[in-house]
């Protein structure tokens, strides 16, 4: 299993208030990242149809579902709600109270248990598998990134396009303390959905705005490399 780089020192922190500021701001961030953040909030796949938001959606929804120890379990069952695949919790009666009051879950996908598709139990496996890497990664993401990413999030005045290019300057900062032995596009998929599941976690109420926009940046930024992990795991 990868580990993550440990969190840096006080002394060696990165400016994350110039990291975060807008595109419209007279004040630009470092070149050195914002032309990559940039990039790749430009680059779009062949197009995202509704089966990539789909699998996107189960994917990031499973990832969050799997770090059961969180303050926002009942906006991701709301949220689970509202996907246009279907998915909700079902809260898992035999199972003892979790450290955090709320009862073990399991996922439904379009009112069937998880394992009745193929796709479905996939797309969970994978976004698991995931989820046990982001736990080692999870310090090397400066509490300052998390702090400035949700205060943007709570910005209502703020344009989608807006807030996909701080979560892209937000992944490209982390990406600096990842493990340099993961590959670039795996540690950004990573770490797009570990931000989502730290902002939500910092500010639960922000849970529905930042999935939402996480979605999108997989579709434009990760569909190819999200097709090819499921299509070599079902292989």
């Amino acid at each position: 299993m990868l580990k993550g780089s440990s969190c840096c020192q006080p002394s060696e922190c990165w400016d994350y208030r110039s990291a975060l500021l807008p595109t419209c701001c007279t004040c630009e961030p470092e070149e050195s990242w914002s032309s990559a953040a940039s990039t790749m909030d430009t680059t779009v796949g062949n197009g995202a149809g509704l089966r990539d938001e789909s699998i996107a959606n189960l994917l990031v929804f499973s990832f969050l579902h799997a770090h059961n120890n969180c303050n926002f379990h009942k906006e991701l069952e709301a949220l689970g709600q509202e996907l246009p695949v279907g998915v909700c919790l079902e809260a898992d009666h035999d199972d003892e109270l979790q450290t955090d009051g709320n009862r073990a879950s399991r996922l439904l996908y379009g009112g069937r248990r998880e394992g009745d598709s193929e796709n479905q139990e996939v797309i969970h496996s994978i976004a698991c598998h995931l989820a046990e890497i982001g736990d080692e990664l999870d310090r090397s993401i400066h509490p300052g990134l998390v702090s400035q990413l949700a205060m943007h999030f709570r910005n209502p005045s703020l344009s989608e396009e807006d807030r996909r290019h701080y979560l892209a300057a937000a992944v490209e900062k982390a990406m600096q303390t990842y493990a340099t032995d993961m590959e670039q596009e795996k540690a950004r998929l990573i770490l797009a959905m570990l931000l989502v599941r730290k902002v939500a976690d910092h500010t639960p109420s922000l849970l529905r705005g930042i999935f939402h926009t996480t979605v999108n940046f997989i579709n434009q930024n990760l569909l190819t490399y999200m097709r090819d992990l499921i299509r070599n795991e079902m292989d």
